[in-house]
């Protein structure tokens, strides 16, 4: 049984093409199989890398780094002494203790939001609701600036540029050779709204009409007309991922802080709340005319 965990190692070492948050989870994922097969607690677990049993929990979900020498002192307690595995499990944890991108932007990065930049650049396939904002893989410069401005006005310019700038490379994920597929749903107040000005606004307006031509980029609007719908408590965000050992996140952003939900049930209930959003809202193929007309009209 352990050693069929052990060949699993080996597929998430050479398949996981996520950055390291995404190959912590994975390795969490592998580590946690290993002790329950081998029928030892966390707090067993915990003793033997002279830590709690809740660092053994942190570590299981992929909530914090790796360090090698209890990655290698928890393989030998589970049983893990092949040379060859036990090196690919480290390798792995090396990999997953590397900095991502946003790393360079620490000074201007939540903690909070660190987590989901990670779990973003792992995601093959992000739903996003919004009713205030463009999302953030969609908007443009000067819509990003104007965002920013608004929960950040007392900043330095320069600061101000950080974070634009550091949005602007987030994009860059939507035009990777794995990039995600986004499929955003945005209330019509989000593309009303005049958010920097008339002339900011329908250039952003320019840019999302551009987007749905992507082939990884869907996009639709749920109009005033509809009247209530589906997702009265507020925007949220569901990502999948592609390896089998990850499940989906329910992210929740929140004004200080965030909320990642991965229980079952939950998760379906967003999904159900998604799929009402996509059937209440204006079809993908009419979304790029509706963009048009309220751009002519600003």
């Amino acid at each position: 049984m352990v050693q069929a965990a052990d060949t699993t190692v080996l597929n998430i070492s050479a398949a996981a093409g996520g950055g390291p948050t995404v190959l912590r989870i994975l390795l969490g994922a592998q580590l946690r199989r290993l002790r329950e097969a081998m029928g030892i607690t966390r707090e067993q677990a915990g003793y033997a890398i002279r830590a709690s049993d809740s660092k053994i929990s942190r570590l299981e979900l992929g909530r914090v780094s790796f360090r090698e020498r209890d990655v290698a002192d928890l393989l030998t307690l589970y049983g893990v002494h092949d040379a060859a595995e036990r090196e690919k499990a480290l390798g792995l944890a090396r990999r997953a203790s590397a900095n991502g991108w946003w790393h360079n932007y620490n000074d201007v990065l939540p903690r909070w939001f660190e987590n989901y930049i990670g779990l973003e650049e792992a995601a093959s396939r992000i739903r996003a609701y919004e009713v205030q904002f463009v999302p953030g893989l969609l908007q443009t410069e000067g819509y990003a600036r104007a965002v920013t401005l608004l929960g950040h006005g007392g900043a330095a310019p320069e600061e101000i540029e950080r974070r634009v700038e550091m949005r602007m490379k987030r994009q860059e994920l939507l035009h990777s050779e794995h990039a995600p597929h986004l499929w955003a749903v945005v209330d019509e107040a989000v593309v009303r709204r005049p958010l920097g000005g008339a002339e900011v606004m329908r250039e952003q307006l320019r840019h999302l009409i551009e987007l749905c031509e992507l082939p990884n980029v869907t996009l639709q609007i749920v109009p005033f007309a509809r009247g209530g719908h589906a997702a009265a408590g507020g925007p949220f965000s569901i990502l999948r991922f592609a390896e089998p050992d990850l499940p989906d996140i329910v992210y929740l952003e929140q004004l200080t802080s965030a909320l990642y939900l991965d229980k079952r049930e939950d998760i379906e209930r967003y999904l159900t709340v998604m799929e009402q959003l996509c059937v209440e809202a204006e079809s993908v193929t009419d979304t790029p005319a509706l963009l048009k007309r309220i751009h002519d009209a600003m």
